[in-house]
């Protein structure tokens, strides 16, 4: 039986923002739906990815916004996600070497971390 992730919750102050954000890094607006004037529900999903983030209002995730800082992307090329990040004027960090890979960090607007790591060729699946 496969397990696939899915959905990741990131909590945010401004959806709107937010949304702005992610579409200006190249994230696809799946669904923004508001439910009612408590809910809003809003999923993207990074270029090429099988899961998918949301955000919105009256979700209850539980994080305070900010505090996301466990999500990892893998991308074939650290230092072209690097050059798009920055033309998007994305405050970006790296690149950073290391044995297993080499990273990329970024915030969005509310201070919410992603890493995106580069697999290093002896993975076999890094370039």
């Amino acid at each position: 039986m496969d397990w696939k992730i899915e959905l990741i919750f990131v909590p945010v102050t401004d959806v709107d923002r937010s949304k702005e954000f992610y579409e200006r890094i190249g994230f696809h607006a799946d669904h923004d739906r508001r439910v009612d004037d408590g809910l809003r529900f809003v999923q993207m999903t990074p270029p090429g990815s099988a899961c998918s983030i949301a955000f919105g209002t009256g979700l209850g995730s539980g994080l305070t916004p900010g505090q996301q800082d466990t999500i990892q992307v893998v991308v074939p090329d650290a230092d072209e996600a690097l050059a798009g990040l920055r033309g998007a004027d994305v405050d970006a960090q790296g690149v950073e070497d290391l044995p297993w890979g080499r990273f990329v960090t970024f915030d969005d607007p509310d201070g919410n971390t992603w890493t995106l790591q580069q697999l290093p060729a002896w993975s076999g699946a890094g370039s």
